[in-house]
C-alpha cells in the first residue's frame, strides 16, 4: 500500500472529529500515512482518538513571511525540476483569475512540502477542497505524483466554481459528505466522473449505545429542567443568536436548562445576547471540551438544538457531525432543513426541523420537544437506528480504500 501524506488545514482541531477519525480508520485498514498541516494547534484540548493516530505529523509555514529561509530553500532546491516550473504555470494561471497573496502563499507551502517530502511517500490527499487542496494540486504537479481530495461544505460553498473545476480536472477523485454538495461537485466536475459521496459515518464503537433509559422531563418542574445540549463552535453558520431567542420565547412557565459546549469567535457576543434576553441564568457555557465528556454529556441531555444558517458569502455546515454523534446516544435533534441535516433527520420521523433564520418557528419546535418526552423518546429511538445502519464509519473507510485502491492501479 503506498505511503500516503494527508494535507490538513490544521491539525490537531477539536472541531474535526471527523477527521482524526477517518485517519484513524485508514491506519487500521493498512494505510501507511504522513500528516502536513497548515498550521499548529490552537486548540488547549485534543481528542482520545488524536491521540491513538501513530502517523507521523509535520508542520508548513503558516505565513511565509515568518520562515524565509526555509522557504527560500525550498524555491531554489527545485529551480530545475520540470514539475516545479509547470505548478508555476498553475500559479500564473490561478493569480489572473484570483490576484490574492493566499495564491503565492499556498504555491510557497507547495514548495516546502515538496522540498521535504517525506521518505516513499507516493500520493497526496487533502482534507478540504480549498486551501489545502490549493498546496496538494501544486505539489502534485511539482512531484509529478497524483492526488485526491474529501470536500466537505464551506470548502466547496465558499469557493469560486473556475477553482474547483480546475481542481476537480487535476485530482484522481473527490469524496464529500452530503447529496448537495456531491451534485454540485458533479456537475462541476462534468464527464470526469470522479466524485462521490461518502457519508463520514462514526465509530460506533467509541459512541455506543446508551442503555439507560432518557429522562420523562417535561419541563414542568423547576428543580428538574429539560436539558438542552449544543455543540459547535460559536461562528455565525451554526445560528446561535437563532437559537437564543428562541429560547427567550418560550413560555415563562416551562422549565430548561441550555448547555452549550464550544469555542468560537463569537462566543463574547452570544453571552452579551444571553444577558439582554434575560435567560443567562438557565444557561451553562462548557467552552470546548473533548470527546469523551462530549459524550458525557450527551447522555445527561433531553435534546439536541442546532440552528444552522446558510451565511451571506455561502458558508454552511454540510451534516454536522455532532448530530450525528448525539444520534447514536438516543438523543433527539431540533435543528435546520439545509445542506445535508435532512439526510440523517426526517421531520417527524427521526427529529425536528424547521426554517433557517426563523427564530419563531425555531422556539415552536422547542416547545413541543420539552413538553413532550413521548416524542423525544420515539425521535431518539428512530434516529439512533439510522445511525447504527447508515452511518457506520467502516463503510466510509472501505470506500476510500477501494478509491485509493483503483486510482493507484491505473498511475502503474
Amino acid at each position: 500500500m503506498r505511503k500516503t501524506v494527508i494535507v490538513l488545514k490544521g491539525y490537531p482541531r477539536l472541531s474535526e472529529t471527523f477527521i482524526a477519525q477517518e485517519i484513524l480508520g485508514l491506519e487500521r485498514a493498512g494505510f501507511d500515512l504522513h500528516l502536513v498541516a497548515l498550521r499548529h494547534p490552537t486548540d488547549s484540548k485534543r481528542h482520545p482518538v488524536n491521540d491513538e493516530i501513530a502517523a507521523p505529523v509535520s508542520y508548513l509555514p503558516e505565513y511565509l513571511h515568518e520562515e524565509p529561509a526555509r522557504v527560500l530553500k525550498a524555491m531554489l532546491g527545485q529551480l530545475h525540476k520540470a514539475g516545479f516550473w509547470r505548478a508555476f504555470a498553475s500559479l500564473l494561471g490561478d493569480l489572473r483569475k484570483d490576484s490574492t497573496r493566499n495564491r503565492v502563499r499556498r504555491f510557497g507551502q507547495a514548495a516546502v512540502l515538496s522540498a521535504e517530502w517525506p521518505e516513499d511517500a507516493a500520493w497526496i490527499h487533502s482534507h478540504f477542497i480549498h486551501t489545502p487542496a490549493s498546496v496538494a494540486a501544486y505539489a502534485s504537479q511539482m512531484l509529478e505524483l497524483g492526488w485526491s481530495c474529501s470536500a466537505h461544505a464551506k470548502d466547496i460553498w465558499t469557493s469560486a466554481d473556475w477553482d474547483l473545476r480546475d481542481k476537480l480536472g487535476s485530482m484522481a477523485w473527490a469524496v464529500t459528505c452530503t447529496k448537495s454538495g456531491y451534485v454540485h461537485l458533479k456537475t462541476l466536475a462534468g464527464a470526469r466522473g470522479n466524485v462521490h459521496l461518502s457519508y463520514h459515518g462514526l465509530d460506533l464503537d467509541r459512541f455506543s449505545s446508551f442503555e439507560t433509559e432518557r429522562s420523562s422531563r417535561d419541563g414542568t418542574d423547576p428543580a428538574d429542567p429539560v436539558r438542552i445540549v449544543s455543540v459547535g463552535r460559536a461562528v455565525e453558520k451554526k445560528g446561535y443568536d437563532i437559537l437564543l431567542l428562541a429560547l427567550s420565547r418560550l413560555p415563562a412557565a416551562l422549565n430548561w436548562r441550555f448547555i452549550h459546549i464550544g469555542g468560537g469567535e463569537k462566543l463574547s457576543e452570544l453571552k452579551a445576547l444571553a444577558d439582554s434576553l434575560g435567560i443567562s441564568d438557565r444557561i451553562e457555557w462548557r467552552g470546548a471540551l473533548d470527546q469523551t465528556e462530549v459524550l458525557a454529556e450527551y447522555r445527561r441531555s433531553d435534546l439536541f438544538a442546532l440552528a444552522c444558517r446558510i451565511t451571506a458569502d455561502g458558508d454552511r455546515d454540510g451534516l454536522p457531525n455532532v448530530i450525528v454523534e448525539a444520534s447514536s446516544q438516543r438523543l433527539p435533534t431540533v435543528s435546520t432543513d439545509i445542506s445535508g441535516i435532512p439526510e440523517l433527520i426526517t421531520h417527524r420521523e427521526t427529529g425536528l426541523l424547521g426554517p433557517p433564520d426563523d427564530p419563531d418557528a425555531f422556539c415552536a419546535l422547542l416547545e413541543e420537544a420539552i413538553a413532550d418526552p413521548e416524542l423525544r423518546h420515539r425521535l431518539g429511538n428512530a434516529v439512533e437506528a439510522k445511525v447504527r445502519s447508515d452511518f457506520d464509519h467502516h463503510a466510509s473507510v472501505k470506500q476510500l480504500k477501494q478509491l485509493f485502491a483503483d486510482a493507484w492501479t491505473k498511475a502503474i
